[in-house]
């Protein structure tokens, strides 16, 4: 199957039917999202799994009750950090001295550059948008690798995000909701968007060669 293939299956599911996805599924889909790409490879979001059903019962009120939130086997909420520290960015440069072993003063040049990027925002409010941003990255690459897996996702921006946090007390561990990825099995009989032909822009009205 070609990631194209991949891509016209997927649709976001409405509807899921209980089943449990395999871990080894959700373990790849995870791993697609860590994978993705992030301005200076700082990767500032958290992703946080939610799985025991009592738990997506009490976040469902806040996410509008949408019945994906409880249908689907895992609840992903991707969580931009807010603020992101200085502290983050050292232990991300310590990483990659680990990793690629290197000297810490070798990399003294992106760390004062990452540095001056996070001191550079107006506010901790433009800080977390640019950290938002790159938590979408990582959701449309989970998007994807769920697709590859034929594990149907839904997507979801329809939620409280201030509720949300004050859920599960994500700015005490400095962080916010962004979005939510549902991850389950379609109910082709309660779904009325099961079967339906996909509709994008023309590729041409899309994409512009210049």
């Amino acid at each position: 199957m070609t990631l194209e293939d991949a891509l016209n299956w997927r649709y976001a599911t409405k509807r899921m039917t209980g089943a449990k996805v395999p871990e080894e599924k959700v373990e790849r889909i995870l791993e697609a999202a860590r994978l993705a790409p992030s301005s200076f490879g700082l990767q500032p979001y958290t992703l946080l799994v939610a799985e025991p059903l009592e738990l997506r019962r009490r976040i469902a009120p806040v996410a509008m009750n949408q019945p994906q939130i409880t249908e689907c086997s895992h609840l992903i909420i991707f969580a931009a950090w807010s603020p992101v520290t200085e502290a983050q960015v050292e232990e991300m440069v310590d990483l990659i001295a680990r990793e690629r072993d290197l000297p810490r003063d070798a990399l003294a040049g992106l760390e004062n550059t990452v540095k001056g990027k996070m001191a550079g925002f107006a506010s901790e409010e433009e800080g977390f948008q640019w950290a938002a941003r790159q938590a979408y990255i990582g959701l449309g690459m989970a998007l994807a690798a769920a697709a590859m897996e034929r594990v149907d996702a839904s997507p979801m921006e329809g939620f409280d995000p201030p509720g949300l946090d004050q859920l599960l007390g994500l700015r005490e561990q400095g962080l916010r909701s962004v979005a939510l990825m549902g991850l389950g099995y379609r109910d082709t009989d309660n779904d009325r968007q099961a079967g339906q032909k996909k509709v994008r822009r023309p590729r041409e009205a899309l994409a512009r060669r210049l």
